[in-house]
């Protein structure tokens, strides 16, 4: 019986395995996907305990899904494939920044998030980091002025014609405003947040941005990166957020 006993190679490639599986499923998690990829280990399941038990109709009938999986996969799962390149080109791009685009934004931006935190004005500002915005720029109205209070209280106001969108912020600069942002599809997210923070979500699914949000209901000051999205933040909390996520 010693052929059953696995060698290192075979707990390698065991290890692996689980490991991949592994992170599929808490990706599918993640991204909604989690019921869809449950549908398929259902179907392989069914077609393997048909093989065992004979039965020829439903096994010719699923043995389309075991012939064509990697296609089905594929058209199940484009849009969760599509973030996951994306979040590997972004995370092995070679660009190099200044060190001046890698510092924390100064108290202007702070200042005037405070500020529409305790006024409950509503707000999305996006820090471009090495991935450029320009796509989304171009959604929106340009700008190109020096960050301040004023202007950042002035583009959300609620009188503005310009408060509605993102503002997206290169460096010490607000590029643009009212810009329009890609809303996140993950289940998680839009059973319990607004439209504002869906887009927050939405953007850094798909680039490496950094998103501040502030809730007009609450005043809450939230943030977003890598998809991932945290509530309840003190201003202090986000300026070291800011620090670590954008350097």
């Amino acid at each position: 019986m010693t052929f059953l006993i696995p060698n290192i190679t075979d707990i390698i490639d065991i290890l692996l395995i689980a490991f991949l599986i592994y992170k599929i499923i808490v990706y599918s998690r993640k991204t909604g996907g989690f019921y869809l990829l449950i549908g398929i280990g259902f179907v392989f399941i069914l077609y393997f305990i048909a093989e065992i038990l004979d039965l020829k109709m439903i096994t010719s009938f699923l043995r389309v899904f075991r012939d064509y999986w990697i296609i089905i996969f594929i058209v199940l799962f484009q849009q969760e494939i599509r973030n996951l390149f994306v979040r590997i080109a972004r995370n092995h791009d070679l660009r190099f920044t200044s060190k001046d685009s890698q510092k924390t934004i100064h108290s202007p931006l702070l200042n005037a998030v405070s500020i529409m935190s305790f006024r409950k004005i509503g707000a999305l500002i996006l820090i471009e980091n090495q991935r450029k915005l320009n796509e989304y720029i171009k959604s929106g109205e340009l700008i190109d002025g020096k960050i301040s209070i004023k202007l950042l209280l002035t583009l959300f106001n609620t009188k503005s014609i310009l408060h509605d969108g993102a503002v997206i912020i290169r460096k010490d600069r607000i590029l643009a405003a009212k810009v329009v942002l890609p809303l996140s599809e993950n289940i998680d997210y839009t059973r319990v947040l607004g439209t504002r923070h869906l887009a927050a979500v939405g953007i850094t699914e798909e680039t490496d941005a950094f998103a501040i949000v502030v809730s007009e209901e609450t005043g809450r000051i939230s943030a977003a990166r890598n998809g991932e999205f945290i509530t309840d933040l003190t201003i202090d909390e986000l300026a070291q957020r800011i620090k670590d996520e954008t350097s």
